[in-house]
């Protein structure tokens, strides 16, 4: 998404200084070693399990500014301590490649990235033949649809503080012209997973969804600063997204769609233990608007969780 990719531009270029206090070298950033933090020693219940994982996505994927970010590039905003890190970590005997990279949509897996400080290589470069666990999390880039939002909502409210405005600015002639692009990033996803199971045939494939931004109800205009309207719809948007990725799965046939807006219930960006950060960005902890460490550690979960209950 050309929006998106603008404001992870901007988020490099301004926070370059403090940046640089957080990074790990890619040596020191080894895949192989314990995640910042980590206090889970790796299950032996998977030790006879993966042995090459590849993780594939955006920023909900990379974790912009989680301590620490790797250098491998710098503007890819890849962090040390993002869900993919955490599963390999956890699962034990599994070496971990990390493509993902903020901005990216699903374009990018299949040719060049632009990135601050220069470019990041196809992400399907990653794969082999022998791959043996991939996980996808793309899909919210594609099309504008949440540099549309998170670029144009908060500018809204002050027209309309209890309306919609954001709703009503992109209804078109009766038509959700977000809604309608979802429909595009279904058909978007299903030829990338696609390309996944054609260069790792005997990969298991789980296609990631996005965690709940905001609340089911109330309003916490402090951190969202939607109009209070414009919650509900976020959360309409968001679900239509996690809905046409389901699809995108379902039709795959080869592929499972790992659902994180459940177990993200109450972990919205208003809440106390929010695992998304809200409007101000934190330098050391989180981009605005994106998952935070224990977002992370919430999608690890789901994803160890559905490992382990289907026994692979």
């Amino acid at each position: 998404m050309r929006s998106r990719r603008s404001l992870v531009a901007v988020l490099v270029s301004v926070l370059a200084p403090i940046l640089t206090l957080t990074f790990l070298s890619p040596a020191a950033s080894a895949t192989s070693a314990r995640p910042t933090g980590q206090s889970h020693a790796p299950s032996s219940q998977w030790s006879h399990g993966w042995t090459h994982y590849v993780a594939l996505g955006d920023s909900y994927t990379s974790g912009p500014l989680i301590p620490f970010q790797r250098l491998d590039p710098v503007g890819c905003l890849r962090s040390t301590a993002n869900y993919p890190s955490l599963v390999a970590y956890r699962l034990g005997h599994t070496v971990l490649t990390d493509a993902s990279c903020a901005g990216a949509d699903t374009g990018d897996m299949t040719s060049p990235q632009k990135i601050t400080f220069g470019y990041n290589r196809p992400q399907f470069d990653a794969l082999r033949p022998d791959t043996d666990l991939v996980t996808i999390g793309i899909g919210g880039n594609d099309h504008s649809v949440f540099g549309s939002v998170i670029g144009t909502c908060p500018g809204l409210r002050d027209s309309d503080p209890t309306g919609s405005p954001c709703r009503e600015h992109f209804t078109v002639d009766g038509v959700d012209t977000l809604k309608a692009a979802i429909t595009k990033t279904r058909e978007d996803v299903e030829a990338v997973l696609d390309g996944v199971r054609e260069r790792s045939p005997e990969a298991t494939i789980l296609l990631i969804g996005y965690p709940r931004i905001a609340p089911p109800s109330g309003t916490c205009p402090g951190i969202l600063p939607f109009a209070d309207g414009d919650y509900a719809w976020l959360n309409d948007i968001e679900e239509t997204l996690n809905a046409a990725l389901a699809t995108a799965a379902a039709n795959n046939g080869t592929t499972t769609f790992i659902d994180t807006y459940p177990a993200s219930l109450g972990h919205d960006a208003c809440a106390d233990h929010a695992w998304i950060q809200g409007q101000h960005i934190n330098p050391i902890g989180a981009a605005n608007y994106h998952p935070n460490r224990w977002g992370m550690e919430g999608v690890a979960e789901v994803i160890l969780g559905h490992l382990g209950e289907r026994g692979w």
